[in-house]
């Protein structure tokens, strides 16, 4: 069996609420989180670090991202706040996430380059187009993404959040949302990538990307 699982968070670490709120929310409502089976084609899985550069499949001229799939943030609402610290150390997020899952009984997760490469890719082609959601700007999914960097899954999953000041605040909104919080639980999942990307002329000033994933 083969699927991905998404779920998306907003600035604050707010509890998930509906599309076109006026208040800062999660781009998705709870019931919206959802798992789709997939069969992919073969690739070539690339452990460990990318022994060639590959280029990243991001945004294209032409927005297909599908019409209420994401949420844009509105003008100035995260403005007051301080991004001059933010920043994300790879590795002390993953223990953060592996001691949360060692809590709950679940083996730790392995930092994976593909995975990185995966998270980098959608955090900028979210930030390029200052929204959130789980489609990119050329239509892709999730499983999409894992699926041009080479690595072979049997399972992938994704958090986003975008206007979190630091990793911490970002956990703190994960685990409040119970969409979220089963990707973070996910017991078949045994590798992750983790991506941060800054812009502060956007309004959603930063994006977050988790992906997590078991390999074939």
């Amino acid at each position: 069996m083969y699927r991905v699982v998404i779920a998306a968070a907003a600035a604050a670490g707010l509890a998930a609420c509906s599309l076109n709120s006026g208040a800062i929310s999660s781009g998705f409502a709870e019931d919206q989180t959802s798992a789709v089976s997939k069969r992919p084609q073969p690739t070539v899985a690339l452990g460990g670090e990318p022994s060639v550069a590959r280029p990243l499949q991001v945004a294209r001229l032409d927005d297909r991202a599908p019409r209420g799939s994401y949420e844009n943030a509105q003008r100035g609402m995260l403005s007051d706040r301080d991004y001059s610290s933010t920043a994300l150390d790879p590795e002390k997020a993953r223990d953060v996430i592996n001691q949360y899952r060692r809590d709950n009984k679940l083996k730790p997760l392995k930092l994976n380059a593909e995975l990185t490469e995966a998270a980098k890719a959608h955090s900028r082609d979210l930030s390029k187009w200052d929204r959130i959601s789980h489609y990119g700007s050329d239509g892709s999914n999730p499983w999409d993404r894992v699926k041009r960097t080479g690595y072979k899954a049997r399972l992938a999953a994704e958090n986003v959040g975008t206007g979190q000041v630091d990793f911490e605040e970002v956990m703190r909104g994960w685990k409040a949302s119970p969409g979220h919080n089963k990707n973070l639980l996910l017991s078949d999942a045994s590798e992750m990538g983790l991506a941060l990307v800054q812009d502060p002329k956007s309004e959603f000033k930063s994006f977050w990307t988790l992906v997590l994933a078991a390999p074939m």
